[in-house]
């Protein structure tokens, strides 16, 4: 009994970090969480050893021909040669799986091989962000934004550099199996279920020795008093800053404000609660410090784009019917009138 298949393309010269991430986050097993897992299927041009970066070799079994079979088909990050000319049977293949209706991520600058399938084209993408002048060169008709972590289309993701996988890794098994069960990975693997802000983290230089960790503190004392109604002079106070270095550090480090933060965190938490409990809307409200139900329609909804009443039923529904797709088939039993009579 198997899974929701991911096929992994490789190419020569893989860079090992972007590889690694699908590895751990499809290919583990974690049939604790959700049975079946995923299935992995790393897919690649022949058979044989691959090189990849760091003298490791890959061994694939499975071919680029495989791809359209995957219901999410992973382009690993390329080598610098795999920028330049995209393998043609790579490309083809995923532009037959997107015909086909599969789900297709490009993690850093597999997003080339994306664009020169053409499923990029007229479209928002991003990738990472010291490739960003070569390749809005190469593919002009590609909106490139080079300051999200990742952009999600529904039927293709795009991602920026290598911590970007992580982000986008999580954020994919966050739709295929809720909030609960991707908070429970990301902390096995110990990393954030969810990083706010973008490539603006990384590529913006430090002001007056400011560091990523410096918001530490009161961001884990936010996120244990959510269902208090926080401001944003309490969260200065903690962090022993004015309101406005709160704010510069905010936007220096996430790209957000302090209270966008805050809301984001909220619904986050609401959708866990929505997916893992039957507490009624109202009391979900309290418990994420929206007050009262009106309150958490309004920004769940604004957030989410459904209500959180539709976020369950369908997040429970989707539940139940792959439950129902791999449970064994029942036993046939006799019919009490063809049983013979002794």
């Amino acid at each position: 009994m198997s899974g929701h298949v991911v096929g992994l393309a490789v190419t020569s010269g893989t860079p090992v970090f972007e590889l690694a991430v699908p590895c751990e986050v499809f290919g583990t097993d974690r049939s604790d969480l959700v049975d079946p897992w995923y299935e992995l299927r790393m897919c690649a041009a022949e058979a044989g050893p691959l090189p990849s970066t760091g003298g490791l070799s890959l061994h694939a079994g499975h071919r680029f021909a495989d791809l359209p079979d995957a219901d999410t088909v992973v382009v690993a990050a390329l080598a610098r040669p795999a920028q330049l000319a995209p393998p043609p049977e790579l490309v083809a293949a995923v532009r037959e799986a997107h015909r086909r209706g599969r789900r297709i991520v490009a993690l850093c600058t597999g997003a080339y091989v994306l664009a020169a399938a053409g499923l990029l084209d007229g479209r928002r993408a991003t990738t990472h962000w010291m490739n960003a002048g070569d390749f809005a060169h190469r593919f002009p008709a590609v909106e490139l934004d080079s300051s999200p972590l990742y952009i999600d289309h529904g039927d293709v993701v795009t991602t920026a550099g290598s911590g970007a996988a992580i982000d986008v890794c999580l954020h994919l098994l966050r739709q295929d199996h809720g909030a609960a069960v991707a908070g429970e990975v990301a902390r096995r693997m110990v990393v954030p279920p969810h990083r706010e802000g973008g490539q603006a983290q990384v590529t913006r230089p430090a002001v007056g020795g400011e560091r990523d960790g410096d918001l530490a503190p009161v961001l884990r004392w936010a996120a244990e008093r959510l269902h208090l109604p926080l401001t944003v002079p309490q969260l200065a106070r903690v962090a022993h800053l004015s309101e406005r270095t709160l704010a510069r550090r905010f936007r220096d480090t996430l790209g957000i404000t302090p209270l966008q933060w805050l809301l984001q965190q909220r619904v986050r938490l609401a959708q866990e609660l929505l997916e893992t409990t039957d507490l009624p809307i109202e009391e979900v409200a309290r418990d994420t410090g929206f007050g009262n139900a009106a309150n958490l329609r309004y920004h769940f909804g604004r957030v989410t784009g459904v209500s959180p009443q539709s976020y369950r039923h369908v997040f429970r529904y989707r539940a139940s019917a792959a439950r129902a797709e791999h449970a064994p088939a029942p036993a046939t039993l006799p019919r009490p009138d063809l049983v013979a009579q002794n």
